[in-house]
């Protein structure tokens, strides 16, 4: 009778091991670690709910795993070609994308136009302009306001001194940005328009109809400021003008501009690329906090040499306003030195950053 049973048990366990891809499996992990390569139990359960302690062996236990996963990855293309290698892109932990199921097929959006006669029937186009003006004038108005207050005060001491200025100039940027990313996209930066153009973010027409719109938005704001200030002690102060300072030469300017428009302008590329957008969904909400905080730091850095540009508009707004050699002697510098960091940004963050493909078919 003993060996009766141990018979069916055999037969049952035999059984169990054919239907086991059928059945649910329990515990299909690897081993722990390297020395548990040997056989493993199992609980496989059988139709009756009848728990059968079964052996398999790792490479069993791999076989069923690849099993499943080429029947979860059917139809869907993985890797992406770089060359004559193909790898799978694996994303950072905390990344939407790690999930396979739950990311997003990302999908190459259409460069923009040169030109797009029909934008200048729109309202949209002319309310982004008005926008644009609007942002460019408040961030002139708040911030040259504070350089004046800081130039004032006859103590350092009693001013929130450069800390205070760059927290205003990152500061307004973070909320303007914020405020119209909706409408316009938030640029209130010739250099940024012109970077964005270059990667055929926008047309020509929008670009020039956004330059002159900041230009605009950053002489009223100036000009309000001077009208608060009173004429003899804005030019006593400068008029919050940029200019090279002393012990620096115009090469050092030049080579401070580029370097600080380079890292505003490349942080706008990473904030708003629409393929991180597409796999991680929080960078949209969050944009505007890293592109303040790089107008922060760089303020921090280049206020000593030059004042901190790295905004065409906003020295020439300056620059109008105050009216004196000072302000025009280096001004080329805040147009040059913009616009060569913004391409080279645009340039990085298009030819390198962006190189791999990320689509999943």
């Amino acid at each position: 009778m003993h060996h009766a049973m141990h018979e069916v048990v055999t037969r049952v366990l035999v059984q169990a091991r054919v239907q086991r891809d059928t059945w649910p499996v329990s515990t299909i992990a690897p081993p722990r670690s390297k020395r548990s390569e040997g056989p493993r139990r199992i609980g496989i359960i059988n139709p009756h709910h009848t728990p059968y302690p079964i052996t398999l062996t790792h490479s069993q236990l791999t076989g069923i795993r690849g099993k499943k996963k080429e029947k979860n990855m059917e139809g869907k293309e993985q890797d992406v070609s770089l060359g004559a290698n193909k790898f799978s892109e694996r994303q950072p932990i905390g990344t939407a994308a790690q999930s396979q199921d739950d990311g997003k097929d990302y999908q190459e959006p259409p460069p923009a136009p040169l030109f797009e006669p029909s934008e200048l029937t729109s309202w949209s186009f002319y309310r982004a302009g008005i926008a644009e003006f609007v942002a460019t004038f408040l961030f002139l108005y708040i911030t040259i306001l504070t350089v004046m207050g800081v130039l004032r005060s006859p103590t350092k001491c009693q001013s929130v001194g450069i800390q205070g200025i760059a927290w205003a100039f990152g500061g307004m940027i973070f909320a303007l940005v914020y405020c119209t990313a909706g409408i316009s996209g938030g640029h209130i930066n010739p250099a940024v328009t012109f970077g964005l153009f270059l990667a055929r973010k926008l047309s020509l027409t929008r670009a020039l109809f956004y330059i002159v719109m900041q230009v605009l938005g950053a002489i009223a704001g100036a000009g309000v400021v001077k009208g608060f200030e009173g004429k003899t002690r804005y030019g006593a102060l400068k008029g919050g003008a940029n200019f090279v300072a002393p012990g620096y030469t115009k090469g050092d300017g030049l080579g401070a501009e580029i370097v600080g428009t380079f890292v505003l302008v490349y942080t706008v590329f990473s904030a708003t690329d629409a393929k991180r957008s597409a796999r991680d969904s929080h960078v949209p909400i969050l944009a505007p906090l890293p592109i303040g905080f790089a107008v922060f730091l760089v303020h921090l850095a280049t206020i000593p040499i030059t004042g901190t540009g790295i905004n065409p508009a906003r020295s020439l707004g300056a620059a109008i306003i105050f009216n004196k050699d000072l302000g025009w002697d280096d001004h080329w510098i805040f147009w040059v030195g913009p616009f060569i960091g913004a391409a080279l940004a645009a340039l990085y963050h298009q030819v390198v950053i962006r190189a791999i493909p990320f689509k999943s078919k």
